[in-house]
């Protein structure tokens, strides 16, 4: 199935356009996730498959398009030496500057399938343990519905758990088959996933002390960031650490934030 440069535009164009998603280098990734799914759908051309978005912008062809297009690819331990400052520098202020309210406030922005919101809760449970009073909930969106389907179910193939340790794997995951494994009830319970788009406002209720945006701006243009990034910094607290991925990096003047260490940056 050929896609035209027509239909190429106009599905670069729709994913910048709603999502703030930079596709123009990337036809052969359009077309060879694409391809699959309109041949098994029974689509005689892309057109036709464009065509039902356009007619029905919030149905299900529109979304399963994000599904296909955007990038999941996620972990546990990911860059796990951002968990491990968090620990010792960001939970530390957190209590110190919290604790008459006892409000933590943590967001991960791009959460796929799970993994990184897990890990975050995990780390918060370490560190707080049985203190009474702490609300430690945090926030996991994502744009695409499926992955967020597979995060709130919270089951993972043992090979994906194998490198959390023992303690963790222990105390928080049942196994289910031979294969599977499951998330504890109380540990799903901590996470409020969301079904979100980057690129329109935050209205959530109060501001973050944390935010986890990683390996997400690389898909970004500039004026994209830009405007990104000034709307997570007005809804952050004063003092509230930034995470981006490892090979990412912001404009510290133009967005506000103070850069603290190698994808570490903080609201000043």
């Amino acid at each position: 199935m050929k896609l035209t440069e027509k239909e190429f535009n106009w599905i670069v164009s729709y994913m910048r356009n709603r999502y703030g998603i930079e596709l123009g280098h990337k036809r052969v990734l359009i077309e060879g996730r694409l391809e699959n799914h309109l041949l098994k759908n029974g689509y005689a051309s892309y057109s036709e498959f464009i065509k039902e978005i356009v007619d029905s912008p919030d149905g299900t062809q529109a979304m399963d398009m994000v599904n296909i297009l955007t990038t999941n690819h996620t972990f546990f331990m990911r860059e796990f030496m951002h968990f491990e400052y968090m620990n010792r520098y960001v939970l530390p202020w957190i209590r110190q500057t919290k604790a008459a309210t006892k409000d933590v406030r943590i967001w991960s922005a791009a959460a796929s399938t799970g993994e990184e919101p897990y890990t975050i809760a995990m780390v918060l449970r370490d560190y707080f343990g049985m203190e009474p009073g702490w609300d430690t909930q945090l926030l996991a969106t994502d744009i695409s519905m499926e992955v967020l389907k597979k995060a709130s179910a919270g089951i993972y193939l043992e090979e994906q758990i194998q490198n959390l340790p023992e303690r963790w794997k222990r105390q928080y995951f049942k196994r289910i088959d031979a294969e599977r494994f499951k998330v504890s009830n109380e540990l799903r319970k901590q996470i409020v996933f969301k079904n979100f788009n980057l690129m329109d406002n935050i209205t959530f209720k109060g501001k973050f002390q944390v935010v986890f945006l990683r390996n997400v701006m690389i898909y970004f243009e500039d004026e994209t960031k830009k405007f990104l990034l000034r709307n997570i910094y007005d809804h952050m607290e004063n003092g509230g650490y930034l995470f981006i991925g490892t090979t990412e990096s912001i404009d510290k003047v133009k967005s506000g934030f103070r850069y603290v260490q190698p994808s570490i940056y903080r609201k000043v």
